[in-house]
């Protein structure tokens, strides 16, 4: 059974860009195909809530052989998508002082529905814990209004290091 809703994803406006992907690489350093966002759409910071989506697209590098011919989505993509909307949350917010998050664990993990090019995938995370050591948000993945995975995500503080 499918855990309690953060939000109903019917409810989410998504025509309207909070940050698009040029504002969400201010705050996250991914790059090129390891972008997992398209746009963040909402933020609630009293709430501790923040929606982002996913545009699925029959180009992307994972959609040729992950499965040829029924091409999926896969689900350590999506727990990425997931820990990339809850770094864009906790960097924009200062929430660490450092200046990344690094993925510290996944827990709890389940996948519903299959992702495909094509689909939009919307994510809703929702913090259960906040500390300058660690966080810990719950995500939840939504195709239309069905849930297509959640997670829990656990981020610690990170300096990044050139080489």
């Amino acid at each position: 059974m499918p855990p309690e809703l953060h939000l109903n994803p019917r409810e989410i406006d998504l025509s309207r860009i909070v940050a698009d992907q040029e504002q969400i690489q201010q705050y996250n350093p991914q790059r090129f195909e390891m972008m997992m966002l398209t746009a963040i759409v909402y933020l609630d910071t009293t709430r501790h809530l923040i929606v982002g989506y996913k545009d699925m697209h029959a180009d992307e590098f994972w959609a040729r052989g992950h499965l040829p011919g029924y091409p999926l989505f896969p689900g350590v993509l999506q727990c990425e998508a997931a820990a990339q909307l809850c770094s864009y949350y906790i960097v924009s917010q200062n929430i660490f002082q450092q200046d990344f998050v690094a993925l510290g664990g996944l827990e709890n993990a389940r996948f519903r529905l299959p992702i495909r090019p094509g689909d939009r995938l919307v994510l809703v995370a929702k913090s259960v814990k906040l500390h300058r050591r660690q966080t810990i948000f719950n995500v939840q993945g939504f195709l239309g209004d069905k849930m297509a995975f959640h997670v829990d995500v656990v981020g610690m503080p990170f300096t990044l290091t050139k080489d």
